[in-house]
């Protein structure tokens, strides 16, 4: 091996090494981007619902974390809108989650 090919070698470590850490930049970027847009989520959260409605919210979300989050985007949407009136308390949120449920069909299996 000559001179050159060590250089050339060299070379394609340090760009290799540079868009390693080109990437890392960009995931940190990421991350701390999906928490500001969580922590802004939670504050108007904070702002639109009762501590028994977010308490009731919290609960849903250990058990259903998908639908907890849909239902979040959902209720902050509707605030938005002016189609909810603030603060939402527990009572509103339980007539909501009733709502929803009968918009869905329930699906049995039975065994034959």
């Amino acid at each position: 091996m000559s001179f050159g090919d060590d250089a050339e070698i060299e070379e394609i470590r340090r760009r290799k090494l540079m868009e390693l850490q080109q990437k890392i930049l960009q995931e940190q970027e990421a991350i701390e981007a999906q928490k500001r847009a969580e922590m802004q989520r939670q504050a108007v959260l904070r702002r639109i619902l009762t501590p028994e409605a977010r308490q009731r919210l919290a609960n849903i979300k250990m058990v259903k974390p998908e639908f907890a989050a849909q239902l979040e985007t959902q209720l902050i949407q509707l605030v938005q809108r002016g189609l909810l009136q603030i603060p939402i308390d527990d009572e509103q949120l339980k007539e909501i989650l009733r709502r929803l449920q009968a918009g869905k069909k329930d699906i049995q299996i039975r065994r034959i």
